[in-house]
């Protein structure tokens, strides 16, 4: 997992608006895909340069580009070019590390998010940007692999609504699947904390505690990103930019719920986690103390079994015992009835 307090990467003393790729996931080449529709008809194709979107710009269809890959500035300076971005919002793209975040700049909306997905058994954190335009909507991303699968598919196929809507439509279909993907990822949460209960209850041991942490540390990762979502979706829900139709808010409206239940969600499984922490310690204690009592309950036997030996190993000379022929197998018979009784009282007492 991501580290959860990361290290600035951005260099001090630049100037607002400087370039600086601050993450992590480089890839080759950057990926260009457009997908341009209306409700009869579907251009989709991978572009060789920022210079082939051109084209979609004045057209009276809906346009997503979508762009993989964030370390060549040199493409994204090209593009806001030719859209008109501000360096600052360009300057934010590519430093990954921003706090999700909603700004009307007029002539189009900047959005910044966190997609959440698992990699390998653990979950990882990825910045998606959002450019709400009059009829375009541009994403960027650190690398190819997103969750919007489903949404290219609902394109493709026409069904929903996405093709009989709007741009800003398609901006909310983008940020609901971001939504449901913590829906997913919290659940896959749930029923691993329900093995780890069942874990800790029969046979609690250290690396059940260290696999418990490391859920923490991903639900406070987790916690860190989707915290703001709730204030990114109010925004847009309440702002009066003509770039979002009276029609979308009520979808809008629906991200917003969602949002509230997933953190519900997720405060829920974090006291979860708080109470199988003490929970595995309470079953360590108490396994601890079952080794204890037996321990105890051993050496309290032994107790007058010792004192008996000790008393017949001092070797006084006048010990009349000592010359008995029945001495030797009489102590050994004293010594087990003592043992014996004790025994027999312990489990009257609900000891044993």
């Amino acid at each position: 997992m991501s580290p959860i307090f990361g290290k600035r990467k951005k260099p001090a003393g630049l100037p607002p608006g400087s370039m600086v790729f601050t993450g992590d996931r480089k890839q080759e080449k950057v990926r260009i895909t457009v997908i341009d529709y209306t409700e009869g008809t579907l251009e989709e194709k991978e572009a060789a340069g920022i210079s082939d979107c051109r084209v979609f710009r004045d057209k009276p269809s809906v346009t997503w580009i979508n762009i993989d890959g964030l370390h060549d500035t040199s493409v994204l300076e090209t593009l806001g070019k030719d859209y008109d971005i501000h360096p600052l919002i360009l300057e934010d793209i590519v430093h990954v590390d921003q706090r999700p975040k909603m700004e009307d700049l007029g002539e189009y909306i900047f959005i910044v998010c966190k997609m959440i997905y698992t990699e390998e058994g653990q979950v990882v954190s990825e910045q998606v940007s959002l450019i709400l335009g009059p009829n375009y909507v541009i994403s960027f991303q650190e690398r190819t692999g997103d969750v919007f699968d489903p949404i290219r598919e609902r394109i493709r196929n026409d069904k929903g609504r996405v093709r009989k809507l709007g741009a800003d439509y398609l901006a909310y279909s983008l940020l609901d699947a971001i939504i449901d993907n913590y829906f997913t990822l919290l659940e896959g949460v749930g029923e691993k904390l329900e093995d780890l209960e069942e874990k800790i209850v029969l046979d609690p041991e250290p690396r059940t505690l260290q696999t418990l942490h490391g859920h923490k540390n991903d639900m406070v990762h987790m916690r860190r990103s989707l915290w703001p979502m709730r204030e990114l979706v109010n925004g847009l829900e309440r702002t009066d930019s003509k770039l979002i139709r009276k029609s979308t808010h009520i979808y809008l409206r629906d991200i917003y719920e969602h949002t509230v239940q997933v953190i519900d969600s997720m405060e829920t499984f974090r006291d979860m986690m708080s109470s199988l922490q003490d929970l595995y310690l309470s079953s360590l204690s108490n396994r601890m103390n079952e080794v204890m009592k037996v321990l105890t309950i051993i050496a309290t036997i032994f107790i007058p079994l010792t004192f008996i030996a000790g008393i017949y190993g001092m070797n006084f000379e006048y010990m009349p015992e000592l010359g008995h022929p029945m001495a030797y197998p009489g102590v050994l018979v004293a010594m087990g009835l003592v043992a014996l009784v004790m025994v027999m009282y312990f489990r009257r007492k609900k000891w044993l």
